[in-house]
């Protein structure tokens, strides 16, 4: 194990709120490249998952365990990342534990945002913030739905109606010609549907993704660009870090990885830096600190903010770690925290 690093006389703990460990993708899942270059920063890994949160005389607790990891490593040809079959092991007992005896905490379960998760928001209110620094703010990840929180840089956004009448989005497709409709609560891109004027499905497709006019949906401006792919950039404390393009293959439309799209190395254009300065302000004000804005032929589609994927990617492609870089920042809070 590394030594301890600079801000710190002793190892930090850090821990993580998961899905479960031995479904997690080491080669892939972002979630995984944070806790190896946490444990390689010589600080100590814990892992829990949302069910195990709760709150005890009024302060938030879970049944944590200690964890460590075998790093993944490329391949010879320097396009996958490889983990052995025991690519990590507990390295104690499960046992309950006060959340404000952590430096940090990483709320990184996958969405759906549903009631659970929600809850589990909830309960990571009581994580003391003048003791512990959580990443992602409880408050921001209930006030930024990955697909409406957008809107508060309209100006930057493709354009977008939300609705669940089928008028309002027949108009709109009629107008655009061609739009996409996108289920607010979904994730890596499910239920995202292509609609073109004229289509004969139009009805039944919008009835179906609206439960028969009871629930909103996003629609969107088709943005032709599309095809040259779906551009992920990270953002640390609101300062793009890494980007990575994922363009679709075959006949699916999406460039989603979750649905088959590949990856290509890419740049941060002077446009996105625009707009990744403009939003800055507004994530660091709501406590997102680890972001992944999603931009398409220079305009902004999503901002994920429950566990944003895509370090695996950008470190393979461009010779770097986001983990690493990620978790010296959040070293310096958490020494920020210790000196107040």
């Amino acid at each position: 194990m590394a030594s301890p690093c600079r801000f710190f006389a002793s190892p930090v703990k850090f821990t993580f709120v998961l899905d479960p460990l031995d479904r997690l993708d080491p080669g892939h899942d972002s979630t995984v490249a944070l806790m190896e270059a946490t444990q390689a920063r010589g600080h100590e890994v814990f892992v829990t998952q949302a069910s195990s949160l709760g709150v005890k005389e009024g302060r938030a607790v879970a049944t944590v365990r200690p964890v460590r990891f075998v790093p993944v490593e490329l391949n010879e040809a320097g396009d996958r990342w490889l983990a052995g079959e025991q690519w990590f092991e507990y390295a104690g007992e499960a046992s309950p534990m006060e959340l404000d005896a952590m430096d940090a905490v990483f709320m990184r379960t996958d969405p759906p945002v549903d009631t659970a998760y929600l809850y589990a928001t909830y309960i990571l209110d009581y994580v003391d913030p003048r003791q512990t620094l959580v990443v992602n703010r409880p408050s921001g990840l209930r006030h930024a739905n990955e697909k409406m929180y957008g809107l508060r840089f309209a100006e930057w956004m493709p354009r977008t109606i939300v609705s669940a009448e089928k008028d309002a989005i027949q108009a709109f497709v009629t107008q655009e010609g061609r739009a996409v409709l996108k289920p607010i609560g979904g994730k890596a891109g499910e239920g995202i549907l292509f609609l073109e004027d004229g289509d004969r499905n139009f009805n039944s497709l919008v009835e179906i993704a609206t439960l028969r006019g009871t629930l909103p949906v996003m629609v969107q401006q088709f943005l032709p660009e599309a095809k040259d792919g779906d551009k992920r950039i990270i953002l640390l404390d609101g300062e793009p870090i890494g980007a990575v393009n994922r363009i679709p293959t075959g006949s699916d439309f999406r460039g989603n990885m979750a649905v088959g799209g590949r990856v290509a190395k890419v740049n941060v254009t002077d446009r996105e830096r625009d707009i990744c300065k403009a939003i800055a302000p507004v994530l660091q004000r709501d406590g997102l600190y680890f972001v992944g804005l999603d931009v398409i032929g220079g305009y902004v589609t999503e901002v994920n903010v429950t566990s944003p994927t895509g370090i695996r990617e950008i470190d393979r492609l461009d010779g770097v770690s986001l983990g690493d870089r990620t978790i010296a920042w959040v070293e310096g809070r958490c020494a920020q925290l210790r000196a107040d």
